[in-house]
C-alpha cells in the first residue's frame, strides 16, 4: 500500500514538472476562402490552388475551399491540373501569383474568375 501511494505521488510530481499545453490564440490567424461557385471559368478541369508554391487545394465546378493561415503575406497561384478529363493536360501557363496580405481575425473570400492573363482571384462578399 505504501509503495503504491509513493508511486502515485511520484507520478503526480512528474506530471507537475511537464508544462501544460496551451493552444495559440485564434485571433492570430486569418481565414482564406477560395470559391469556384460561379461558372466564370469555362472548363471542366480541376483547378489547383497553390499557397506559397505548394499545392494546397483542388477545386471542381461549384466547390470552395478554406484555409486557416497565420496573419501576413501569402502568395496564391491558380493552375489547371491534369486529370481524366480530355484537354486538361498541362501546357504553358501563367506562373504569376497573387500576393494577399491577411490580417489576423479576418475572413477573406475570393472567387476564381477569368482575367486578361488567365485565371485570377476577385474579392467576393461573404454573404452569410
Amino acid at each position: 500500500m505504501f509503495r503504491t501511494a509513493m508511486g502515485f505521488i511520484g507520478l503526480l510530481g512528474a506530471l507537475a514538472a511537464v508544462p501544460p499545453a496551451i493552444a495559440e490564440d485564434n485571433s492570430a490567424y486569418s481565414v482564406l476562402i477560395i470559391s469556384r461557385e460561379r461558372l466564370e471559368v469555362a472548363t471542366s478541369c480541376e483547378i489547383g490552388v497553390y499557397l506559397n508554391d505548394q499545392l494546397s487545394g483542388r477545386l471542381f465546378q461549384e466547390q470552395s475551399t478554406s484555409f486557416n493561415l497565420p496573419a501576413g503575406p501569402v502568395d496564391v497561384r491558380l493552375r489547371l491540373l491534369p486529370g481524366q478529363t480530355p484537354g486538361c493536360a498541362p501546357g504553358l501557363e501563367d506562373q504569376r501569383s497573387t500576393r494577399l496580405n491577411l490580417q489576423a481575425g479576418q475572413i477573406n473570400k475570393y472567387r476564381i474568375a477569368m482575367g486578361q492573363y488567365g485565371m485570377e482571384l476577385k474579392r467576393a462578399p461573404l454573404d452569410y
